[in-house]
């Protein structure tokens, strides 16, 4: 999945380079070919993620599926030859960028565990819904589109509008979400509801990519919607953040297949004698926990390694707190990302573990 993610970021620069490569008088008919690759990458990942993840979320098939259609739409735009076309077409990209910043909101919740009511996305999706039947009024009703016509611009056409009274519900309604995912972004954090720093840069860089593009596409004259692959790159930090979160999940469903009492019999069974060597035996699926906590050791930040020893030393929270100085959610911060690194669903489970590690590296300098 790493390899297929990397391969479409490389189509991504060649798609961005065939705009910059060629001459002035050519530049602006290249963008069809842009387009054209934008939305074919942008179906290659849909299809992509239905078929290499095998734990899908619907909230991420929803953001691939509207990126999707805004790109299929922008292309058809490029290439129409008549009004009525083009209008469809800007249709199609209102119904995916419309339903895009939805999904995006959906999968931030997801990925910083934050509860909410069932009505949430029920409210979002009506809303969503009566604001494309809005953009789709434009050349049927002057409320959102006073005046439309289209021109060719070296082999590109363009939809001109003169907009009507209702447009600005548009922006408002962009706006919003980008306020709210911030707002639920910069809350998350203080409540330390993500599993890690990098999780919380990747999250915040994949939300606020595509609100500065939408800015400079405000305050500058640019005939390229760059909003096409920005909203292709979102995609792709949030699915490569998804994946990060899938895996520490994994870990921790992983060390619940052992119970505390089955590593309690394992450390009594293993207890190695000064007097005489024993060869330690393990089952396949304690081997599987044993290298993902070891593993996970390396991962450690310094911060993590030292509240770490300080567990190992058998210092309760109370003293771990005093001599860090820090405060009782920092520390909480800091066990969730032991905690996940290790494979290990507790402060107990992961002291057993670091006995039987003991053991191991035992037999193995005595062996």
């Amino acid at each position: 999945m790493k390899k297929f993610i990397f391969n479409i970021v490389a189509a991504i620069m060649v798609a961005i380079s065939l705009c910059s490569c060629t001459a002035v008088g050519e530049k602006t008919a290249s963008l069809v070919i842009v387009y054209g690759v934008a939305a074919i990458l942008a179906l290659v990942l849909l299809i992509g993620y239905g078929l290499l993840v095998q734990k899908k979320e619907k909230w991420l098939v929803f953001l691939f599926s509207s990126v999707s259609v805004v790109n299929f739409g922008y292309y058809w735009l490029s290439v129409s030859s008549s009004i009525d076309s083009a209008l469809m077409a800007n249709r199609l990209s209102y119904l995916g960028s419309v339903f895009l910043p939805m999904s995006v909101m959906m999968v931030v919740l997801k990925v910083t565990k934050l509860e909410y009511k069932k009505w949430v996305p029920i409210f979002l999706f009506s809303w969503g819904v009566a604001v494309f039947l809005l953009a789709a009024s434009g050349g049927i009703l002057d409320i959102y589109y006073k005046q439309v016509w289209i021109e060719k611009v070296d082999g590109i056409t363009i939809l001109n509008k003169v907009y009507g009274p209702l447009h600005p519900v548009y922006l408002f309604y962009l706006l919003s979400y980008f306020g709210i995912m911030v707002g639920t972004i910069s809350y998350a954090i203080s409540k330390k509801k993500l599993d890690s720093a990098v999780h919380s840069i990747i999250l915040t860089f994949a939300v606020f990519v595509n609100i500065g593009v939408w800015l400079i596409e405000q305050l500058v004259q640019i005939e390229f919607e760059i909003l096409s692959i920005s909203y292709i790159i979102s995609e792709l930090f949030l699915l490569g953040l998804y994946m990060l979160l899938q895996e520490s999940e994994r870990r921790i469903t992983l060390s619940k297949q052992v119970t505390s009492e089955q590593l309690s019999q394992l450390i009594k069974e293993n207890e190695i004698n000064n007097d005489e060597e024993q060869a330690i035996s393990i089952s396949d699926e304690f081997k599987a926990q044993y290298d993902i906590f070891v593993s996970g050791l390396d991962s450690l930040t310094q911060t993590e390694r030292t509240v770490y020893g300080y567990y190992i030393e058998g210092k309760s929270t109370k003293e771990i707190l005093s001599i860090l100085d820090i405060k009782e959610n920092t520390l909480k911060y800091h066990n969730k990302n032991i905690y996940g690194k290790l494979g290990v669903s507790s402060r107990k489970k992961l002291i057993e573990m670091s006995k039987i590690q003991k053991t191991l590296d035992k037999t193995n300098k005595n062996g």
